[in-house]
């Protein structure tokens, strides 16, 4: 079956087609919200949740561990959710995992704490964290297949540069949640009840995502190999590694390549600021501000993908985001902040190029194990990466204040290595899925 021949091939969007990317970006969307409103009040959680015999750092230490406990959950969940979603369909799956997500997210905003249930407190919210991984572990990939698979072929980059920009979206929406809680209400308030308002809000929007999602059509790709019966004829995931490791292989790059610009670039920024002296209200809205400049960078690297091809695109996207961190991160320390406003909205318009990723992954993997090979790919390299990074530039910062250079740049270099590797393998050779 060719890529897309269930797909008209227009160029143009439908109201249909514009519909699924809106429902379809919710959950990853959640998925950011939740990790935003979670780091911002651990402390608190850790107070609430652990005995007050602990100290503030081993309490802090366990929260964040639990908080941890959900990623590593994340590559099981997406295989075994991509293993159904292959067979049986993309949009089973698809509702279920938004519903895994928003669930706990609802019932960590009403969980009873310590004081009034003992241990129970933090095994409840450890039990939480990993439905949440698990589910988390099949969302993005879902998302990612669903869409390319309902969208015009001429249209697929487009459309995963539009879902990227909704994880930094998430992002951005747990920082204005937390910025308007932190408005409305006092501190002995915030840590009484109110920091539960962002759970339960997140964990609504996400219930009415699903019931949204309801609407959703099957792809019109997996109801054609249902009609000729083409759907994998074994475990989705041993053809996966038997069949397709080269794929698997950029998929890791490149998704390393995508965490290394959301956490650096974006999550540990405001704190880089403040190091350097810059007040924190002010490093937030700088954050903000490159939140947005990365979902239109996303946004018009899709454009450009679907234009040019992936790898020109994300090519010239690293090489980018290479030359504007070298040159935000040497400035840190010797210009005005109007001027370090201008390199870093330039450094998160270039992070923007990581709304590629989604279509090289798409592209790489035959459609009766697309689920599967995406999910892989994106889940353990995203546990590795994602647990990794912020103890890494920690570590390099020990050496260097701007350590943090140190370490986008190299990955910058092997996400341009990776995209030589799926030019030569599959962009231009379409037909060679396997390898």
């Amino acid at each position: 079956m060719t890529e897309h021949s269930a797909v008209p091939d227009t160029t143009a969007l439908t109201p249909h087609d514009r519909r699924t990317l809106a429902l379809s970006s919710l959950g990853g969307a959640l998925e950011f919200y939740d990790f935003v409103i979670y780091v911002f009040y651990a402390q608190i959680i850790a107070e609430q949740f652990f005995p007050s015999s602990l100290s503030p750092f081993w309490a802090l230490l366990n929260a964040y561990g639990i908080f941890a406990a959900g990623y590593f959950f994340r590559p099981l969940g997406g295989v075994v959710m991509a293993h159904f979603g292959d067979l049986f369909g993309r949009k089973k799956l698809f509702s279920l995992s938004i519903l895994l997500m928003a669930l706990p997210t609802l019932i960590i905003g009403l969980l009873p704490n310590f004081s009034q249930i003992g241990y129970f407190a933090p095994l409840l919210l450890l039990l939480m964290r990993i439905i949440q991984g698990i589910a988390i572990g099949g969302e993005i990939p879902a998302a990612w297949t669903f869409v390319s698979e309902h969208v015009p072929a001429r249209r697929v980059g487009l459309a995963n540069g539009l879902l990227t920009a909704g994880l930094s979206l998430g992002i951005l929406l747990g920082a204005l949640m937390s910025l308007l809680i932190s408005k409305q209400f006092s501190e002995i308030q915030i840590q009484d009840w109110a920091w539960r308002i962002a759970f339960i809000v997140g964990g609504i929007f996400g219930l009415i995502a699903m019931y949204l999602r309801r609407y959703l059509k099957e792809t019109p790709i997996f109801q054609a190999m249902q009609a000729k019966q083409s759907l994998a004829k074994s475990l989705p995931i041993a053809q996966v590694l038997q069949q397709h490791k080269t794929a698997v292989a950029i998929g890791m790059l490149l998704t390393w390549f995508l965490t290394a610009c959301v956490v650096v670039i974006i999550l540990a920024m405001p704190n880089l600021f403040m190091k350097f002296g810059i007040h924190r209200a002010e490093a937030f809205t700088m954050q903000s501000l490159a939140i947005l400049m990365q979902m239109l960078g996303c946004i018009l690297a899709g454009l450009a993908a679907d234009r040019f091809g992936a790898s020109k695109t994300l090519i010239l996207g690293a090489l980018c985001v290479i030359a504007s961190s070298i040159l935000f991160y040497l400035n840190l320390n010797h210009s005005e902040q109007s001027t370090l406003f201008i390199l870093y909205m330039l450094l998160g318009l270039c992070s923007g190029s990581v709304g590629t990723v989604a279509y090289v992954l798409v592209k790489m993997f035959p459609a009766e194990i697309r689920f599967t090979g995406i999910s892989f790919s994106y889940n353990l390299a995203y546990a590795i990466a994602g647990g990794l990074t912020l103890p890494i530039i920690q570590w390099l910062s020990l050496y260097s204040p701007i350590g943090a250079m140190y370490y986008i740049v190299p990955v910058c270099i092997i996400a341009i290595l990776g995209m030589y590797g799926y030019q030569r393998r599959f962009e231009n050779h379409p037909s060679h899925h396997r390898n």
